[in-house]
């Protein structure tokens, strides 16, 4: 039997400026190292199909399957607040699309299968270190409840690549509900092409937001919908510590999905100023900004969009504005929601939200573990001897005694009792996330040694990150001072 995927391609179907037609770049000995079965079975691919040497020349790019249609799409970007007019996937072909198991469309893309027409004088692939990085990312974010694109397949490619060194090349397959960037749409509008932003509005709007089409003003709907999903998809980052790291208008997905996995990382220590980008030099994309920017990444969306809202500019901007005037109300609920759950409180009481904000700045003075002090504090709501455990996180234990004991005040206005407290808790506070240096210590195993068991082990672990792992309780724990990673870079 042959690899069978039952492709349709309505994005390949739009007119020939939405992208360029080009096939994957052939490479010398493809190897599958990770093919994730239960994502395949969803899919509806055959795992057992994929796992062999057709299958990874396919999940490779050396082969292109029947009924493919690949295409690089085009799109532009602000990068650090710059804007670039022509970006388009530079390393990424969108190989197709498929139905999955929910009814839901996916894109099926190869990520690091050679150059396009929008490299840049790129060499169009990937090194294995940051397909390791997305695979695990965008994985242990799944397992998380983080509305995110998925990793489908890592294969080595037998060849290398140069970065600051020559290193192994590989290629990720990624699926995701779509590849429709801000940047996209901005694409379009910074050539005056009204007609292609209606037409990509139109798109998106059959396939993410299909009940927008019989309103009134379906393009105004086509942005509150985005505004919304943004404002909690940004919530749910802050809620577990994650910093996107790249939060430009091209990895800002119209779907609401986390995106493009470059150097991106999760605190360990809360710090609201934490970068880690090796690229972010001034802060933009800190973790406490990331609202902020959302924000302003949604702006330039509505920039697009106005004239599809009135031939009246000023009219558009004020409908616009008051779109936008959505997001601070949506992520602020969303945000607060959250951090009440994390501290297990049940119903919403004014001092809740200085409460909490109490916590977090007692955490950063203290430099208490971010995913560690709410994980121990489930503990510590079932049991007050637990507090020990929490006391020990923070440089000063007596910034959390105060703390605490306005909490179980607050805890005893409520009917729950602790167990039932502690079980919500344990819902919403991860013990496991990708801390950067287990990541680390995984990409260099594979590239120096080509072992990837410890890669295997730690994907185990991420899959339940709300579970006690009792075996694998060392991978909860925050680095030693001497493993510690200051940096993360994005491979490009």
């Amino acid at each position: 039997m042959t690899v069978h995927f039952p492709f349709q391609n309505t994005y390949a179907a739009l007119p020939a400026n939405f992208f360029a037609r080009v096939a994957p770049t052939p490479v010398a000995s493809p190897r599958l190292i990770k093919l994730n079965r239960p994502l395949a079975v969803h899919l509806g691919l055959d795992p057992d199909l994929l796992s062999s040497p057709e299958g990874a020349e396919i999940l490779a790019g050396k082969t292109v399957p029947a009924g493919a249609e690949p295409i690089a799409m085009a799109y532009a970007g602000h990068q650090f607040g710059q804007f670039v007019p022509q970006l388009g996937d530079g390393r990424a072909i969108l190989l197709g699309e498929v139905i999955d198991k929910d009814g839901i469309r996916r894109d099926i893309q190869l990520k690091g299968s050679g150059p396009t027409p929008f490299s840049r004088r790129g060499d169009g692939r990937a090194a294995l270190g940051p397909v390791l990085r997305e695979y695990i990312v965008s994985e242990a974010m799944f397992a998380l409840g983080i509305p995110t694109t998925r990793s489908l397949a890592a294969v080595i490619t037998g060849e290398s690549v140069m970065r600051e060194t020559m290193l192994p090349g590989a290629v990720l397959t990624r699926v995701a509900a779509s590849h429709v960037r801000v940047g996209t749409f901005q694409y379009f509008a910074a050539r005056g092409e009204t007609e292609g932003v209606r037409r990509l509005a139109d798109h998106v709007i059959a396939r993410h937001y299909p009940h927008a089409a019989n309103v009134e003003h379906p393009y105004h709907a086509l942005l509150k919908n985005v505004v919304a999903r943004q404002a909690d998809l940004v919530a749910r980052w802050l809620l577990v510590g994650f910093i996107h790291g790249v939060m430009n208008t091209d990895n800002t997905s119209i779907s609401g999905e986390t995106i493009d996995y470059g150097p991106c990382a999760f605190m360990d220590h809360y710090d609201p100023a934490q970068v880690f980008s090796s690229i972010d030099e001034m802060g933009r994309y800190a973790y406490a900004n990331q609202p902020r920017i959302a924000l302003w990444n949604l702006t330039r969306l509505a920039e697009c969009l106005l004239p599809l809202f009135s031939d009246d500019q000023e009219k558009a901007i004020a409908e616009a504005q008051e779109i936008l005037g959505e997001f601070i109300e949506k992520f602020t609920a969303a945000y607060q929601a959250g951090l009440r759950n994390k501290i297990g409180l049940f119903t919403m009481r004014d001092g809740d939200e200085a409460l909490v904000q109490d916590l977090l700045d007692a955490m950063a003075r203290n430099q208490a573990d971010f995913t560690l002090t709410f994980r121990r504090l489930c503990e510590a709501a079932g049991d007050a001897a637990a507090d020990a455990g929490v006391r020990a996180l923070f440089a000063e234990p007596s910034a959390y005694d105060e703390w605490a004991a306005r909490w179980r005040q607050r805890a005893s206005e409520e009917p729950q009792s602790p167990a039932e407290r502690q079980a919500a808790m344990l819902s919403v506070n991860p013990a496991f996330i990708p801390r950067n240096h287990r990541v680390e210590a995984v990409i260099q195993a594979a590239t120096l040694n080509d072992d990837y068991a410890p890669f295997e082990e730690l994907l185990a672990v991420l899959s339940k990150p709300y579970q006690d792992q009792p075996q694998f309780a060392d991978y909860a724990e925050p680095p030693q001072p001497d493993q510690r990673v200051l940096q993360t870079f994005c491979g490009t």
